[in-house]
């Protein structure tokens, strides 16, 4: 049974039997600092996830332990009803981008795939699908650590899609990109939504999240904030007459506003 967390989460978020990712009472510590704590929420299909928090707030920790990177102190991760660990074939069911150079970087982009693609006894032909799929397809021989940022985030997705997954989790994707490549990762992360996946997202770029995510996991100081759609956010947290006066087309713009005003008193780093 989910235990109701000590902090104050808004929304009802999607429930936790069915989905295929679940964090389920979730804390982790470093000595004396709480980085993760008591967090609970599910990832459903078929919708863009987007995951926010300030700096320090314990998004990637979040994602480290869904991903079975770490180890929580109390609480489960469960992928498919399952640890992470216990997937036979990880990059068939998750595929997941934290970093972007996770690569060795003496190899070409084709090279680290095909290594990814053999220890999961997937076909080799997969490598060229996803290297066309992230505009690599030109320089899938070139070696890896001669890359851009934006040609390495490029390369982290197609690492992601290698065993075509049906949950997908992307952290940071846009760093780094060009007005294009952010387009792209924009167009792509919908599809796969559409397509019955389940997307997991985060960025610090406010506007983009507001066109791209349907619904919002936020979460300031290792405590969840909110669970809710897009617009039940920005609409909760800015001010009623201006969210009124403000045309659809522009409110994307409104959830920076909304995001700064329910995470200001959890920022690690503030202004004086």
């Amino acid at each position: 049974m989910r235990r109701t967390p000590s902090a104050t989460i808004e929304g009802t978020g999607p429930g936790l039997a069915t989905a295929p990712v679940q964090a389920l009472n979730l804390t982790r510590s470093y000595g004396r600092r709480t980085v993760v704590a008591n967090v609970s929420f599910s990832v459903r299909p078929g919708v863009v996830t987007g995951f926010l928090g300030p700096n320090g707030a314990g998004k990637s920790t979040t994602m480290r332990l869904l991903l079975g990177l770490e180890q929580p102190d109390s609480g489960h991760a469960l992928i498919n009803g399952r640890p992470y660990a216990a997937l036979s074939r990880p990059l068939t069911e998750v595929g997941a981008l934290l970093e972007a150079r996770s690569f060795h970087k003496g190899r070409s982009a084709r090279s680290h795939l095909l290594a990814l693609a053999q220890a999961q006894g997937l076909p080799a032909s997969r490598v060229e699908e996803v290297l066309t799929q992230v505009g690599l397809g030109a320089a899938g021989r070139r070696r890896a650590g001669g890359f851009s940022l934006g040609m390495a985030q490029r390369l982290g997705v197609a690492s992601a899609l290698l065993g075509d997954p049906a949950i997908v989790i992307l952290d940071e994707p846009i760093n780094g990109l060009d007005p294009e490549g952010v387009l792209w990762i924009r167009t792509l992360v919908k599809r796969l939504a559409a397509e019955g996946r389940t997307v997991l997202l985060s960025s610090h770029l406010m506007n983009e999240m507001a066109v791209t995510a349907d619904h919002l996991l936020v979460i300031g100081a290792g405590r969840l904030l909110a669970d809710c759609s897009t617009g039940e956010f920005i609409q909760r947290h800015t001010d009623a007459a201006l969210y009124a006066a403000t045309p659809e087309v522009a409110r994307p713009a409104l959830l920076e506003q909304a995001f700064l005003r329910l995470t200001a008193s959890s920022a690690e780093y503030q202004a004086s």
